[in-house]
């Protein structure tokens, strides 16, 4: 069953939806790339076919709906990545100390900027993730930490998104952990193409069916 949750994370509430297979062992929080929200189809999609391979899934904002309004107006959040990684490190947190999920593995799907918060937050918490995947992800603004990722990474983008597509390349060589680049051919940043969004999944289910085990 789905659970709506308001998780309190420094000094603001996030919301989410939590969604937990009856005896799964473990689960993937998204992180969502600009303008998007717990609410984008694509990531909504993906969930739902993690679901189905009994991986529990939360879908959270990143920032409130307050600050989404300002964002919108400004675009003052969006590239804040510290902010959105201390969110995600806060979530994190509050998970492991919920007794529904406390004992679950953890694993991070990043989109877009999202997945620089991703690796950072992962790099800040290498005892309680154990993989990450970036879809169209810009793990270059994860900066210094991409070198302390521990994590297993699998980074996939678009064929057609070539500007990421060497981004990923550059954030790949300071990365020290497992790590896999997948270039989707024939598809955009956004991947609406058809089928390659089910790539996605499929790749992205794969690789946390490896990881958390």
């Amino acid at each position: 069953m789905e659970q709506a949750l308001k998780i309190p994370v420094g000094n603001v509430e996030v919301e989410g939806n939590l969604f937990l297979p009856s005896g799964t062992q473990s689960m993937v929080v998204f992180a969502h790339g600009s303008g998007s929200s717990r609410f984008s189809p694509r990531n909504q999609y993906v969930a739902k076919e993690f679901n189905k391979a009994n991986l529990g899934t939360l879908l959270f904002d990143l920032l409130t709906p307050e600050e989404e309004e300002e964002d919108e107006l400004t675009a003052e959040y969006r590239f804040n990545i510290a902010l959105l990684a201390a969110r995600l490190v806060g979530t994190t947190q509050w998970l492991r100390n919920d007794p529904s999920t406390r004992n679950l593995k953890i694993g991070y799907f990043g989109a877009s900027t999202g997945a620089a918060a991703a690796l950072i937050a992962a790099a800040k918490l290498p005892e309680e993730v154990s993989a990450v995947v970036s879809r169209g992800g810009r793990p270059d603004l994860a900066g210094e930490y991409l070198a302390d990722v521990q994590a297993p990474t699998l980074l996939l983008v678009g064929g057609w998104d070539e500007e990421v597509i060497e981004l990923n390349k550059q954030a790949q060589t300071q990365m020290r952990n497992e790590n896999k680049l997948v270039i989707i051919p024939e598809a955009t940043h956004l991947f609406e193409e058809p089928g390659k969004l089910e790539e996605v999944a499929k790749l992205s289910r794969d690789w946390f069916q490896r990881y958390l085990r």
